[in-house]
């Protein structure tokens, strides 16, 4: 059995020990399911196969991609030009497997965008890049132009009636594009910021024509899905949720990085198996695990699988699966205040809560932190956590994403709060 049969986003890089290029590609099946799919299957039937194999996004909000792909297929309303639109951006902090992905094995992205754009009827399609992955840019450039030399891009692919023209939009990097219409805004050149909804992207998206935004990990999974079909993607998962996810993590352990792994692989056994455990003289404490903006996990979540369903009923979010450790020398102040500041200035400006609210309490948390906190500040924090965080009150979920770590550490950790106003400063500072 070759890695690639259990690991199929990253284990030809590990076979071939690095850079996959289109010859080791070739080798290991690559292209193969996109010559399937143009020449043997309608696109009805990949969406039908994507949609079976329970593909769920990986850039944070887990939706299932089949279905995704539904909408912008059977839209009627708007007939014509549709695009595909890979979001490469990884703004989210502590994320960076879109990253490895695109520099280490970027033909598994370009197959994945050549069945997702046939899936949806789409013959222009873009890769959204944040504009400091230089490597990426090189490489992923590099393999377009050797896939347009191989006639897997461009017209009549593999003889087939379907055409695609594929390109890199290198984006100005801003946090907000995370939010596909902030990115289809920024594609066509104006500000990165939310577009009103409905329209939705499927019925609507960049230059007025049905879009469908999918993240590099979540095109990358379509290839062997196609390959080798849905149950045996369903059962390379432990949990409902099929597949396999790189899961990463980010703090004080002796082996940080990322890992592809089965589905539901368990909290406790990434952290002290994986990531090789925690530091000599260090204790975990809490755990963000999808990127900054879920809400903290605590010893009592350890050992619960890493999935969808799991992460959500323990109070948090799987998001993108890479998981920002927090262990016993960071004082949990100042990391939501750090958290907050970028939180803050990455807010587009477009609603007041999010605009005003933001600044406002990452000062009030600056004050706990430096000992000039007062009686009643953390009523105040569960007051503005409570209204900013709550989806309707702003335009998009920016804020509802900032507030998550703070109302968790709120939760959690509240007695280093009250440590700090009590005694009017940090114990962190003092050890």
């Amino acid at each position: 059995m070759s890695l690639q049969d259990t690991k199929p986003l990253i284990g030809r890089v590990q076979e071939v020990g690095g850079l996959v290029s289109l010859s080791d590609y070739e080798a290991g099946g690559g292209y193969t399911a996109a010559h399937r799919a143009l020449k043997q299957m309608t696109p009805s039937d990949v969406i039908d196969l994507v949609r079976e194999a329970n593909l769920r996004g990986r850039g944070g909000a887990g939706f299932p991609t089949g279905v995704k792909w539904g909408f912008a297929k059977g839209e009627p309303q708007t007939p014509g030009y549709k695009y595909l639109v890979c979001n490469g951006d990884e703004m989210e902090p502590g994320t960076f497997k879109d990253r490895y992905l695109i520099e280490f094995n970027p033909h598994s992205l370009i197959e994945g965008m050549i069945l997702g754009a046939y899936a949806i009827g789409a013959e222009k399609a873009y890769v959204f890049l944040r504009g400091e992955y230089h490597e990426p840019n090189r490489q992923l450039a590099r393999a377009i132009a050797e896939a347009g030399e191989k006639n897997y891009l461009g017209r009549s692919i593999f003889g087939s009636d379907f055409n695609l023209d594929l390109r890199i939009h290198l984006s100005g990097g801003r946090y907000i594009c995370g939010e596909e219409t902030a990115l289809l805004n920024a594609l066509e050149g104006k500000r990165g910021q939310p577009r009103y909804k409905p329209p939705f992207p499927p019925a609507s998206g960049a230059w007025g024509r049905p879009t469908i935004v999918n993240n590099v990990e979540t095109l990358c999974n379509v290839p062997a899905i196609i390959r080798n079909g849905a149950q045996w993607y369903h059962d390379l998962g432990l949990t409902e949720d099929s597949g396999t996810k790189i899961y990463g993590i980010s703090g004080r352990v002796n082996k940080p990085g990322l890992w592809e792994l089965p589905m539901g692989t368990p909290i406790r056994e990434l952290v002290d198996v994986h990531a090789g455990g925690m530091r000599d003289g260090y204790k975990l404490r809490g755990i963000l695990p999808g990127g900054a903006s879920t809400d903290y996990l605590v010893e009592e979540h350890f050992d619960l699988p890493m999935d969808y369903k799991t992460i959500q009923d323990a109070g948090s979010r799987m998001g993108t699966g890479t998981m920002i450790l927090m262990d016993d020398s960071i004082c949990p102040v100042d990391m939501a205040r750090n958290l907050q500041h970028f939180f803050a200035q990455e807010s587009c400006g477009f609603c007041t809560p999010c605009r005003e609210g933001l600044p406002w309490v990452e000062e009030l948390l600056a004050d706990i932190e430096n000992g000039n906190g007062k009686d009643g500040d953390l009523e105040l924090l569960d007051q503005n956590a409570r209204y900013i965080g709550a989806p309707g009150n702003t335009f998009c979920l920016h804020a509802t994403g900032a507030i998550e770590p703070l109302q968790s550490a709120l939760k959690y950790f509240r007695d280093d709060f009250e440590h700090h106003i009590e005694h009017k400063s940090c114990p962190y500072r003092e050890n």
